[in-house]
């Protein structure tokens, strides 16, 4: 069974900066994306940035030149750096794994979330 977990949510003031991690673990054959979404309240969830592919990325445009994503592989992490945040970057971020466990099985499934709050 394959998890994934975050951490490195928390309280940080406007322009402050955080750094989030997902840790996937479990059988893997081979990763389609990896990306993190957010969940304001009362928002439905979107999409804030990912790989689509191994060695692209992809920002929403409300982050774009403020958030950045990176992988570790040999860590089975991702991260996504924010920098500049704003209380409307206020939400709880989900990390999405889109993978084969084997050849043929293929499955989504998403990490328990991190809140995310800013504010002065």
């Amino acid at each position: 069974q394959v998890q994934l977990v975050e951490s490195g949510g928390g309280l940080v003031q406007p322009g402050g900066s955080l750094r989030l991690a997902c840790v996937y673990s479990g059988r893997i054959f081979s990763i389609n994306t990896v990306g993190w979404y957010r969940q304001a309240p009362g928002k439905e969830r979107e999409y804030v940035a990912g790989y689509p592919d191994h060695y692209t990325t992809d920002y929403a445009d409300s982050v774009k030149g403020r958030f950045t994503i990176s992988r570790d592989n040999s860590k089975d992490t991702v991260y996504l750096s924010m920098d500049n945040l704003q209380p409307e970057d206020t939400a709880v971020y989900y990390c999405h794994l889109d993978f084969y466990a084997t050849e043929e099985e293929k499955y989504k499934i998403w990490g328990q979330g991190t809140q995310v709050t800013v504010s002065s």
